[in-house]
């Protein structure tokens, strides 16, 4: 464990655990969907670690450890206005993303070239943004932060398994919200030639 306080922790501190601030508000941002409430929940998640930093293992993943610290303070901050995920079988999200699919391919869309025809960048953080809390943490961890499963199960207190449902949800909705956007954006569905060529 790191050893020592004082100025030896705390440059240590500054050493490993600052690198990741950017990092650490991204992720806040992701949760809280809000500038001021982000950079409270990070005020939040560094004090804590600055005053548990004794117990980090050094040489270990440092921003994965204050990746959960900073998960555990927003639960903390919105345990009294915690909302429940409308959890579906998996047979009906299943059932729900076919038929998303069929969709996308009998509008004249598939899925890569929608991709190659439109600059979804603002779409997919509004969609990201949208997300019900619990698939909008697995999305960000797993597909932004590149988090392994096993990883993301660890910051979020969940069984992998638990990861990779949300992740099949979220990511059925993020289609969904895009195909949505393309079509109402007006993007024609690619030509014969495009589609073969």
């Amino acid at each position: 464990m790191s050893s020592g306080s004082g100025s030896g922790a705390s440059s240590s501190f500054e050493a490993e655990a600052l690198l990741w601030l950017d990092d650490v508000h991204r992720f806040a941002l992701s949760m809280t969907r809000d500038e001021a409430d982000a950079d409270d929940v990070v005020q939040e998640t560094y004090l804590r670690a600055f005053r548990s930093w004794q117990t980090f293992l050094t040489g270990s993943d440092c921003r994965r450890w204050l990746f959960t610290i900073c998960r555990n303070v927003f639960l903390r901050s919105k345990e009294r206005e915690r909302l429940t995920v409308d959890v579906s079988s998996p047979e009906v999200e299943t059932l729900a993303a076919v038929r998303m699919h069929a969709e996308a391919m009998q509008s004249g869309w598939g899925v890569d070239s929608l991709l190659d025809r439109a600059d979804l960048g603002p779409a997919i953080a509004r969609a990201i943004a949208e997300l019900p809390e619990a698939y909008r943490v697995a999305v960000v961890l797993v597909d932004v932060e590149g988090q392994s499963y096993d990883e993301a199960a660890e910051i979020m207190g969940v069984p992998v398994g638990t990861v990779r449902s949300r992740l099949f949800r979220g990511r059925r909705r993020l289609q969904e919200a895009l195909f949505i956007h393309a079509r109402d954006a007006g993007f024609d569905p690619p030509t014969e030639e495009h589609q073969t060529g």
